[in-house]
């Protein structure tokens, strides 16, 4: 499967094999000439006609329900269920009592460690089905932006002469492109369900909100060959679940804003369609009875993304802000199990280096919406984190998130200093600057003599007559 969205290039490979391509050019993406020069219509007849023949083969039920959007989500869920294999045992009723069990004491103990009382309305321990179901409406809303750039895309590229003769079968293109993204969706989406270990493991909010979530299969797997035990493993993933439960639910715009970035960045995608002449013009309905075979055409190079000044800027800010809330977790969590989970330092830094080294969950994501998960200055912001605690209290640090405009910013990160001390209400300034100090000093001198000069008439030892009066 490709580390890309959707099969398409990184956008630092905009110069990479390009060439001169006949006939073609980012602004003909099925090679009829651009503006309609040389279009020739039996060509397009040609191709509708493969296209058409290519939905009938894969069936009512590939090409029916679900398709409607940009996406096939019906695709999606059942080719993501296809790689769990036939049958996904349940949860036991044991093993979810051990889970509800878990997230409470991990309550109990957080609530020393930050003054966000508890948010999860329930606890779940889910299959990696129940993941997939639970988890598809978030999906949906940060994949359908990039599926729909790339639809309007492709009709957009027809010259005014093709589409008017294409006409209501423009439909299929739509089709196909649901199917495809929906064959993506799926493949990454079952792939990732067997891997992550909660409900916020690749830190967003996917499940519904207020529900945490843990996936005892996958934590077993992962707790293999780690030091502590399993249920030791469990305690910590439940103290980090229900830690983003207690701050995505109290800060009430910070769902918003994560999942508004990452929308952000999918709506700016751009795509150059150079290369899709050649897969137009060898499209083989016969070879492609399956959806995998349209992400193999999609995954031949044909979309080169463009990364535009406003992704980049949208990027950065979703960086930023998953550093902050992972590092938030982390200082908060840390508090709370440290002293009673004697390996939870190790597990701490297992987890880190999972995330660092962009694991599974992180190549998934970057499959399916084009950027990947893998906030840089996670240390930066724990560190942060905890000298604000140490310096400030815990009040004044989970006080930050009243607002958006409080919160510390990349540059804050790599020089927390001075965020800290506007948190407490000094200055860095006034007291590591002495040259600084000196001119607030000053300042303040002429200021008072300005005030005498202006008050001189009301002080009772001046003589107007006498010019050496009032003198000091």
């Amino acid at each position: 499967m490709s580390d890309l969205p959707f099969g398409f290039s990184h956008g630092d490979d905009d110069d990479r094999g390009r060439g001169d391509k006949s006939g073609g050019g980012g602004n003909d993406p099925f090679g009829f000439g651009a503006g309609g020069a040389g279009f020739d219509p039996a060509a397009l007849g040609q191709m509708l006609s493969s296209l058409g023949q290519m939905l009938s083969g894969m069936g009512q039920g590939m090409a029916g329900g679900g398709g409607g959007g940009p996406v096939n989500y019906d695709v999606a869920k059942r080719l993501a269920r296809q790689q769990l294999g036939k049958t996904v045992p349940p949860v036991s009723s044991g093993t979810a009592a051990a889970v509800a069990d878990a997230a409470h004491l991990a309550e109990l103990w957080l609530d020393d460690a930050t003054t966000f009382p508890a948010g999860a309305t329930s606890t779940v321990a889910w299959t990696a089905d129940d993941w997939i179901e639970k988890t598809l409406p978030t999906w949906q809303r940060l994949c359908d932006p990039v599926a729909q750039q790339i639809s309007g895309m492709w009709t957009a590229g027809l010259p005014e002469e093709a589409r008017e003769m294409a006409g209501p079968m423009m439909g299929m293109l739509g089709q196909m492109g649901g199917l495809a993204f929906g064959s993506q969706l799926g493949q990454a989406l079952g792939q990732l369900a067997k891997e992550v270990l909660t409900g916020t493991d690749i830190g967003l909010p996917l499940g519904p909100a207020g529900t945490a979530a843990l996936l005892p299969t996958a934590i077993s797997e992962f707790s293999e060959g780690l030091e502590q035990p399993e249920s030791e493993i469990m305690v910590f993933l439940a103290a980090r679940e229900v830690a983003h439960q207690r701050l995505f639910v109290h800060v009430p715009w910070l769902r918003q804003q994560v999942l508004g970035a990452v929308e952000d960045y999918a709506r700016g995608i751009t795509m150059d369609f150079s290369a899709l002449e050649d897969a137009a013009r060898n499209l083989d309905p016969s070879a492609l009875t399956d959806p995998s075979k349209l992400e193999e055409i999609l995954a031949q190079g044909s979309f080169e993304p463009q990364t535009t000044p406003e992704q980049k800027q949208a990027l950065d800010r979703l960086e930023t802000l998953l550093a902050l809330i992972e590092g938030w977790v982390q200082v908060v969590v840390a508090a709370a199990v440290g002293d009673r989970l004697p390996g939870a330092g190790a597990l701490a830094e297992t987890l880190r280096r999972r995330r660092a080294t962009g694991g599974p969950a992180e190549q998934t994501f970057a499959t399916l919406v084009g950027l990947e998960l893998r906030p840089r200055k996670l240390r930066e912001a724990a560190t942060l984190w905890q000298r604000l605690t140490d310096d400030a209290g815990i009040d004044a640090r989970d006080g930050v998130w009243a607002h958006p405009d409080l919160l510390p910013d990349a540059a804050d990160l790599d020089t927390p200093a001075g965020f800290i001390d506007s948190v407490i209400g000094g200055g860095a300034g006034a007291f590591d600057d002495p040259l600084a100090q000196l001119a607030a000093t000053e300042a303040a001198e002429r200021e008072a003599v300005k005030t005498e000069d202006e008050d001189g008439d009301q002080r009772p030892d001046t003589d107007p007559e006498d010019p050496e009066s009032g003198r000091k």
